[in-house]
């Protein structure tokens, strides 16, 4: 029994190690943009969901 909990063990330390590397690339994505950049992608998706010939 004592084997199966040392696998158990492993797993949970590679899932979080997983979760790391996940969140660290997220915040690198994110902090790749200025905030002008983030302004001018905003206001353009305001647009394009303000145009009058948007469906929905």
């Amino acid at each position: 029994m004592g084997n199966a909990w040392k696998w158990i063990g492993l797993a949970g330390v590679v899932g979080v190690a997983a979760s790391g590397v996940l969140v660290a690339r997220d915040q690198r994505q994110r902090n790749a943009y200025s905030a002008d950049d983030i302004r001018d992608r905003l206001r353009k998706r305001y647009e394009e969901i303000d145009s009058p010939d948007a469906e929905g």
